[in-house]
C-alpha cells in the first residue's frame, strides 16, 4: 500500500502537519518515534501558545493535537524510523518496533532536535520541575528567583541575558575559564549586573529530588577537584541541541550543524520530501512556529502530489 503522506514526528510540527493533511483528504500516516509527542511533553506549563489564556500543561496541549489529528483521520503507529530510502519515489520507510516497511509519495520529516543535557539521573527527575532546556518557553516562572544556566557557548550566554528579565540572579556555570560565545554576547554577558560566573566547573548533581523541586546544585571544580554547593531555584541547560538527521545524512541536504536546509516554504533537496519543526529551525525553536511550520509542509506536500 502507498500512503499519500507520511510524517516522521508527533511534535507540534508534525501533528499539525497531520490536522492540514487530515483536512485535505490525504490520510496521512504518523510514525511517532521514539519520544512522541517531542520537547513538548516534558515541558510543565505553557503560557506562550496563543489560544490558552490561562496556560496549558505541554503534555496536554500534545494530547489535545494528536486527539484532533485522530478525529480528522489520522493514522498513527508507534515506534522508531530505523531507515529511509528517498532515492527514488514512493520513498520507504522502515520502523523497528513492528519491523515494517511504508510507502509513501510525499515524506515531511518532523523528527525535532534534541536537547542536549548533562545524563544526570537528578535532571531526569526534576526536568520540568525547576530543570529546564529552554528559557524562552520557562524563564517566566523564575521571577525573582536565582537560577543557574549550565554551558558557555552562544546558547548559554543567549539563555542567561534572556533570564535577567525576570530571575533575581542568573549564575552562568561553565568547565573552562574563558567562554565559547561570540564576543558580542560576551560583552552584554560580563557588563549584566544580574549575571555572575562560575568558571572550571561541572555540574555533579542536581538537588531537590527528594522536594520534587529544584534546591541547589552541586559543582566539582575540575582543576582542583573541590566540590560545593550552591542554592538555587532553577536550572537551566544550555550546552546546545542536536537536530534528529542522522537517518537523512547523506540523502537529503543539510547546513553544517546537521539541520535540514529548505527553501521555498518548506522544501529540501528531495522533491517530495518537506521538512518542519525543530529538525530545520535553529533559531526560533518555539511550538507555534514549529506548529507553523508544520502547516506550511501539508500545504506544500499537498501541491506537491497535486503535480504528480
Amino acid at each position: 500500500m502507498v500512503r499519500n503522506i507520511i510524517i516522521i514526528g508527533s511534535g507540534p510540527a508534525g501533528l499539525t502537519a497531520a490536522i492540514y493533511a487530515s483536512r485535505a483528504y490525504l490520510k496521512p500516516l504518523v510514525i511517532e518515534g521514539p519520544q512522541p509527542g517531542g520537547q513538548l511533553t516534558i515541558t510543565t506549563d505553557v503560557e506562550n501558545y496563543p489560544g490558552f489564556p490561562d496556560g496549558i500543561m505541554g503534555p496536554q496541549l500534545i494530547m489535545d493535537m494528536k486527539r484532533q489529528a485522530e478525529r480528522l483521520g489520522t493514522e498513527f503507529v508507534m515506534g522508531n524510523v530505523t531507515s529511509v530510502n528517498l532515492s527514488k519515489r514512493p520513498f520507504v520507510i522502515s520502523v523497528e518496533e513492528n519491523d515494517k516497511r511504508y510507502e509513501a509519495m510525499a515524506l515531511i520529516i518532523a523528527s525535532g532536535a534534541s536537547a542536549r543535557l548533562l545524563d544526570l539521573e537528578s535532571e531526569k527527575k526534576l526536568m520540568g520541575k525547576g530543570v529546564s532546556a529552554c528559557a524562552t518557553c520557562d524563564g517566566f516562572f523564575f521571577k525573582e528567583q536565582d537560577v543557574m544556566v549550565v554551558g558557555g557557548g552562544d546558547t548559554a550566554l543567549e539563555e542567561a541575558i534572556f533570564l535577567t528579565r525576570f530571575a533575581k540572579k542568573v549564575t552562568v556555570i561553565h568547565r573552562r575559564d574563558k567562554l565559547r560565545a561570540t564576543k558580542i554576547l560576551q560583552d552584554k554577558a560580563f557588563k549584566n549586573e544580574k549575571i555572575d560566573f562560575i568558571w572550571n566547573s561541572v555540574v555533579e548533581d542536581i538537588l531537590g529530588v527528594e522536594e520534587e523541586k529544584v534546591t541547589g546544585i552541586r559543582l566539582r571544580n575540575v582543576k582542583t577537584s573541590q566540590t560545593i554547593e550552591k542554592s538555587c531555584d532553577g536550572v537551566f541547560i544550555a550546552i546546545g541541541h542536536s537536530p534528529n538527521t542522522k537517518l537523512f545524512k547523506g540523502q537529503i541536504e543539510l547546513d553544517d550543524k546537521g539541520y535540514i536546509i529548505t527553501m521555498n516554504g518548506t522544501k529540501t533537496s528531495v522533491p517530495g520530501v518537506f521538512a518542519a519543526g525543530d529538525v530545520q529551525d535553529h533559531l526560533y525553536k518555539q511550538a507555534v512556529t514549529a506548529a507553523g511550520t508544520g502547516c506550511m509542509a501539508a500545504i506544500d506536500a499537498e501541491r506537491f502530489l497535486e503535480g504528480i
